[in-house]
C-alpha cells in the first residue's frame, strides 16, 4: 500500500512542483500513477490541491519559502481561507459521478480478455466509483445478444464484432463503439497431432478448422492464410464456429483438425498432448488485433461518465498488462476459476511467451501476446476490407465513416493522455499481412488484388 503522506506533495518545502509529476519527484505522473493504484481517489484529490496552490503561488520558490517559515499546518489553513479547496474536490468528484454505478461486464475466459478482467481484482473499477460484475460468458453469439438485449452494460468483443453489429450484419443492427483494443497478437493456428507431418497449408484440403465466430479476426486470419497458400476458405477447407473453450475437446475427438483460436486453448493443446502450435498469429500479421473492449453508442450517450470511468478502469490495467514483469503474477491473478479457470503454468506460458510448441522446442517469443489498447481506425479499416472480400457485406462500403464512428480512437487518445500515458499523435498506421501493404485509403483496390475472394 502506497504511504498517503508522500502523495501529498502542495505543501511539503522541499518538494518541486515544477517537476514532470504533482508529487514533486523526478518520475513521471504515469509512473505515479502506477505505482499508487490502490490510492486512486487520493492521488486525485492531491492533484485538485496541487493545482489550486500552485495558482496561488506561481512562483514555486515562493511557496517553499512560504512553507519554510510558517510551517504546513498553518498554510493548510490559511490557504483553505482563501481557496475552497474541499468544495473543488467534491465538484470534480460530481463531475465524474458515475450515471449508474452498478454495471455487468461480459466476457469470454481467454487470455484476450486480460486488461478487462485484471480490472476487477485489482479493484480499478471500484477506484473509479463503479461496482461492477465480470460475467463469464459460453460464447460469442450469447455475448452479442446480452449486449443487443442490454442485459450487458458492456463487454468483451471480438474485434470486428462491434462493426458487425452496427452494420446489422449477422444480427439485428445497433450502433456500437469499441473503447480499447483489448490485446495484440495472441492467438495461433493448433493442429492435431496426426498432422505434425503435414504442415504444407497447400495439403489442407478436406481440413475442418475451428474459429470462435464468424465475425473474428480468427475466421479472417485463417482465411487469408490459406487463401494465400492456394486454398479457397469456403470450397476446399470447412470453418465450423466453435465456442474457445470446447476446442481442445473437439480436437481431442478428432471432430476437427485444427483451429486457429485464442489463447490460452493453443497453449492448453500442448500441455494435453493432443495438438501443437503450427503457427503464431503474430507471424501472419504482427500487431493485430484480436479483442476489443466497448458497448452501445446508447449506454455511452445516455451514461457518459460511468463509460469513462469504465475507459480509464481498462486503460489502466491495459498500461499493467504491457509491462512484461508483470506477467507471471497476471497468469495467477486470472487464472482461478471466476475467470479463465485454467492452470497457471498454461497461462505463463501464453503471457511471458516462453513456450512448448508441442514438436519439442521451447520457443521465447515476448511478443506472442501484447496489450496496446489503443483503436487504429486502419485496423477496423483491415476489418471491413475482409468482410467484403468474403462475401459477409455487398456494394459500396462507407469506409472512413464507419470506422471512425465506431473505433473510439479520438476519445482513446484523450483518456491516455490525461492519465499520463503517452497515446500515438496519428489514427492510422502502416499494416503488412503476410508481407503484403494494407493501403487504408484504397481498399477496394486491395480486395481486388487477391486471386481468392467473394467479392
Amino acid at each position: 500500500m502506497t504511504d498517503i503522506t508522500k502523495l501529498n506533495a502542495a505543501y511539503d518545502a522541499k518538494a518541486d512542483l515544477s517537476a514532470p509529476c504533482s508529487c514533486g519527484k523526478p518520475h513521471s505522473q504515469h509512473e505515479h500513477v502506477a505505482h499508487a493504484a490502490e490510492d486512486h481517489e487520493a492521488l486525485g484529490r492531491e492533484m485538485i490541491e496541487s493545482a489550486m496552490v500552485r495558482a496561488l503561488f506561481p512562483n514555486d520558490s515562493a511557496r517553499r519559502r512560504f512553507l519554510g517559515a510558517v510551517g504546513k499546518n498553518t498554510a493548510m489553513a490559511a490557504i483553505a481561507s482563501v481557496l475552497p479547496i474541499g468544495s473543488m474536490q467534491a465538484l470534480a468528484q460530481d463531475k465524474r459521478a458515475p450515471e449508474k454505478k452498478n454495471l455487468k461486464i461480459g466476457f469470454i475466459p481467454i487470455t484476450c480478455a486480460t486488461p478487462l478482467i485484471l480490472a476487477h481484482p485489482l479493484r480499478y473499477y471500484a477506484a473509479e466509483g463503479l461496482e461492477v460484475e465480470v460475467i463469464k460468458t459460453a460464447g460469442w453469439a450469447l455475448i452479442r445478444d446480452k449486449v443487443l438485449n442490454k442485459e450487458y452494460d458492456a463487454s468483451h468483443f471480438l474485434a470486428p464484432m462491434p462493426i458487425a453489429i452496427s452494420m446489422g450484419v449477422g444480427s439485428s443492427a445497433q450502433a456500437m463503439n469499441v473503447a480499447t483494443i483489448q490485446n495484440i497478437n495472441g492467438q495461433a493456428i493448433t493442429l492435431a497431432n496426426k498432422h505434425k507431418n503435414n504442415r504444407d497449408p497447400k495439403n489442407w484440403k478436406g481440413f475442418k478448422f475451428a474459429v470462435p465466430f464468424e465475425f473474428s479476426m480468427h475466421n479472417f486470419l485463417l482465411r487469408y492464410y490459406v487463401a494465400e497458400h492456394g486454398i479457397d476458405p469456403d470450397k476446399d477447407i470447412q470453418i465450423r464456429v466453435v465456442p474457445p473453450p470446447e476446442m481442445v475437446a473437439n480436437l481431442r475427438a478428432g471432430n476437427i483438425d485444427g483451429y486457429l483460436g485464442p489463447d490460452p486453448f493453443n497453449q492448453r493443446a500442448v500441455y494435453e498432448e493432443i495438438g501443437f502450435i503450427h503457427i503464431l498469429s503474430k507471424e501472419l500479421w504482427d500487431g493485430h488485433p484480436c479483442c476489443s473492449f466497448g458497448a452501445s453508442t446508447q449506454f455511452i450517450k445516455e451514461n457518459p461518465n460511468s463509460f469513462a470511468a469504465l475507459f480509464r478502469a481498462v486503460l489502466k490495467a491495459a498500461a499493467l498488462s504491457r509491462d512484461p514483469a508483470n506477467r507471471k503474477t497476471i497468469a495467477e491473478s486470472i487464472a482461478p476459476a471466476n475467470y479463465l479457470n485454467q492452470p497457471v503454468a498454461v497461462l505463463e506460458q501464453v503471457l511471458t511467451g516462453k513456450y512448448a510448441d508441442g514438436l519439442g522446442n521451447v520457443k521465447n517469443d515476448p511478443a506472442r501476446v501484447d496489450f496496446d489498447p489503443f483503436p487504429w481506425y486502419s485496423m477496423a479499416t483491415w476489418i471491413l476490407s475482409q468482410m467484403k472480400r468474403w462475401g459477409y457485406i455487398k456494394g459500396d462500403v462507407r469506409w472512413k465513416d464507419l470506422t471512425e464512428q465506431i473505433y473510439l480512437a479520438t476519445d482513446a487518445r484523450k483518456h491516455m493522455a490525461a492519465m499520463g500515458y503517452k497515446p500515438p499523435s496519428e489514427s492510422y498506421k502502416k499494416i503488412i499481412v503476410m508481407g503484403k501493404v494494407f493501403d487504408h485509403t484504397a481498399p477496394d483496390a486491395y480486395i481486388s488484388s487477391f486471386a481468392i475472394k467473394r467479392a
